[in-house]
């Protein structure tokens, strides 16, 4: 592709490093912004800029926030002794559509995955494991994506805190396998965390 102006190149090649965004589509954004007055260009680029040096991660479950302790986990009307287990923020806001999960989360910001080079120590797990050792909880539903990563995040949790007394359920297979949950419909999610399932019967039954 070739360009009349270097930052024109420049501002393209920098919007084509956005997921799901490729150089023809990053040129279209481009030439959209050039023709917004300037000062709406400026709200765009202060909005990004606030937001990547003032956003927060939850001190207790690790979702995105603006303050030190996320609005779920300072929410007095949530159940604060059942924790859904995710793999990322994505996931919160899904579930969180649905309406009916009525609990608190775990972001784990990722599964583990050896061929990536991801293990354990990678992700959010041992403060996941001291939630529950400090006998203040009652359930933990697994909810990551249905796929082969997901299932060995998931027993290596429960092989941590299986000989503590809390329930484990898993999200009821109503999610296909091999899907990743944030594309999942939210009927589908919704009727997936009610009728969770033990988890130990997850794997059992494979």
């Amino acid at each position: 592709m070739e360009f009349s102006s270097k930052l024109l190149e420049k501002a393209v090649y920098e919007m084509s490093q956005l997921p799901g965004i490729g150089k023809r589509t990053a040129l279209r954004l481009v030439l959209h912004l050039l023709k917004q007055p300037k000062e709406q260009t400026g709200l765009l680029s202060q909005a990004l800029l606030t937001m990547r040096e003032e956003i927060k991660f939850c001190q207790s479950c690790h979702n995105i926030s603006d303050v030190a302790v996320c609005e779920i986990c300072s929410n007095s009307n949530r159940d604060h002794q059942v924790i859904c287990v995710v793999e990322d923020i994505r996931d919160v806001m899904a579930i969180e559509n649905t309406g009916q999960f009525r609990g608190i989360y775990h972001v784990l910001g990722g599964k583990i995955s050896p061929i990536d080079g991801i293990g354990p120590s990678q992700l959010n797990i041992p403060t996941l494991v001291e939630k529950v050792k400090s006998g203040n909880i009652r359930e933990l539903i697994f909810a990551l994506s249905s796929t082969m990563e997901g299932d060995t995040t998931n027993f290596y949790i429960y092989k941590q805190i299986k000989d503590y007394d809390v329930i484990t359920s898993t999200i009821a297979r109503g999610i296909s396998v091999g899907d990743e949950l944030e594309y999942a419909d939210e009927v589908t999610l919704g009727r997936s965390i009610l009728h969770r399932v033990p988890f130990e019967n997850s794997f059992k039954n494979t």
